[in-house]
């Protein structure tokens, strides 16, 4: 949980939004803002990341997300703001805290895989022998353990990717950021990963999960903040969003013989909408809005004493919908 504190910019009289740091918040950014030049790529923007959670941080490309990440992993520095990690701020020492896995793929092509993995590991604070004892654990569980003396270009981009992961996820940090984490993955390795997400999250750690790919949010994120122009213009738990979203609005899928006359006597009551939902009857396919003064229950009085019903379910906005909608408004 946080609270959103309001002051105003002196100079623009702009309110700038700022986060207080509650207990379970992981992460907490107040206020960012970057800029390249003349170009702006965060503009106050605050996030706070709760213990626990996998939190999505979307947004279309160049929107800034790549550049709030790399200000957490102190690649880079904000020009006005602060970033907030255990309620510390943030420290060169705090390296050792996150892993990350870039979207652009840094692993060395000439090295060997254990020797890399063995470096890697030891740059995040691992002895050689623990290091050692980690990797047997995450090569037998991927089952990747004939790896080991191959060199990178010896690898697909899909095992050379299973190979980064590990790297990042080996010394065990408190905070885990995934750019585009499935990228180069078959079906069958990029659910083998989420897995082992889920799994990586249920043991404690905290994810910031970055991805174009909404099905994949859908899986994963427990919190959401989209990036768009360089200004946050959504935050919040996926599931309130979704309520916020969501239009009243239910699928149904009818049969009867006097298809016209049930069509026309439901028009006549209710807005309906075009209907793009599948089903395997060859039946009435209809989207029906409903006003404040209808509830569900009164439609589907309605519609069974009208024809058989075979279909009534809830048109619950997807993020790819609430993504598209709120990027085409603002």
């Amino acid at each position: 949980m946080f609270f959103y504190s309001v002051t105003f910019n002196i100079f623009t009289y702009k309110p700038i939004y700022k986060i207080s740091l509650r207990m379970n918040d992981l992460l907490v950014a107040n206020s960012v803002s970057k800029n390249f030049g003349n170009f702006k790529a965060l503009n106050q923007v605050s996030i706070a990341v709760p213990k626990g959670s996998i939190f999505g941080l979307l947004g279309p490309n160049g929107a800034g997300k790549t550049t709030l990440i790399r200000i957490i992993n102190q690649i880079t520095m904000p020009d006005e703001g602060s970033v907030l990690l255990d309620g510390q701020p943030l420290k060169p020492e705090h390296i050792k805290d996150i892993g990350y896995l870039p979207e652009e793929r840094g692993l060395y092509k000439s090295m060997k895989v254990g020797e890399q993995c063995l470096y890697l590991a030891q740059l995040k604070g691992l002895s050689k022998s623990e290091a050692k004892a980690r990797l047997k654990y995450w090569f037998d569980k991927l089952e990747i353990g004939d790896w080991w003396n191959k060199k990178i270009q010896e690898l697909s981009k899909g095992q050379a990717q299973k190979i980064q992961f590990v790297v990042t996820v080996l010394h065990k940090p408190k905070l885990l950021i995934f750019d585009e984490p499935f990228s180069g993955f078959d079906p069958i390795n990029a659910n083998l990963i989420k897995d082992e997400i889920l799994q990586l999250r249920d043991e404690g750690a905290t994810v910031i999960f970055s991805t174009h790919r909404m099905e994949s949010v859908e899986e994963l994120c427990d919190h959401i903040a989209l990036i768009h122009k360089s200004n946050k213009v959504l935050d919040g738990k996926l599931t309130d969003i979704k309520r916020q979203f969501k239009t009243n609005t239910f699928e149904v899928g009818l049969q009867s013989e006097n298809k016209d006359q049930v069509i026309e006597a439901i028009k006549s009551k209710f807005e309906v909408l075009p209907s793009t939902f599948r089903n395997l009857n060859d039946d009435i396919k209809l989207n029906i809005k409903l006003n404040g003064a209808t509830s569900p229950n009164d439609l589907l009085s309605f519609l069974t004493h009208k024809a058989e019903v075979h279909h009534f379910v809830e048109v619950i906005p997807s993020a790819s919908d609430i993504f598209i909608q709120t990027v085409k408004n603002n």
